[in-house]
């Protein structure tokens, strides 16, 4: 299980300073997308929620690491939320993706656009997030580096593979 909130407050004010992100290794599989324009905008069918989205390249990121996540990991994809909505305060924000395990959520992905850097306000990003959803996993990645951490008793040990589903 997650640390408590009072040992993740510390987490998140010297996660980056604590802790040496090494980086996936990741072969995100070949895949079919669905891809169309309609009205003039480029639109991706994403095969979690069933439905046509916005082509961007955000979007481009988070379809290609899902597909990593069902083919190569064997994620379920009944246990996967895309863009999930969660509420910080008075703030409405949404998760890129969250992974859920014995139904509580257990993995976030943070995805950006692969022009964008990883900084540390993507860092500071998800682990608010995680404030909330109180996970063992968090990911971030603009698809060409994906850095990912396991939070276990208060600490953030650095992954170089994600776990596959079991």
């Amino acid at each position: 299980m997650p640390g408590a909130a009072k040992p993740f407050v510390n987490l998140i004010k010297d996660f980056p300073q604590r802790l040496h992100l090494q980086m996936l290794s990741i072969e995100y599989p070949g895949f079919p997308f669905k891809i169309k324009e309609e009205q003039g905008r480029r639109i991706i069918f994403d095969e979690v929620r069933k439905k046509w989205v916005r082509f961007t390249p955000e979007e481009w990121v988070r379809q290609n690491f899902i597909q990593y996540l069902l083919q190569i990991k064997k994620y379920p994809a009944s246990l996967i939320a895309v863009e999930k909505e969660i509420k910080l305060g008075d703030l409405k924000k949404r998760c890129d993706i969250v992974v859920y395990k014995k139904q509580l959520p257990w993995m976030i992905v943070e995805c950006k656009e692969q022009d964008a850097d990883l900084t540390d306000a993507v860092v500071q990003q998800v682990l608010r997030y995680n404030i909330k959803l109180d996970v063992s996993y968090l990911v971030i990645t603009n698809g060409s580096k994906s850095f990912a951490v396991q939070l276990l008793n208060g600490e953030a040990n650095s992954l170089d593979i994600l776990p596959d589903w079991h």
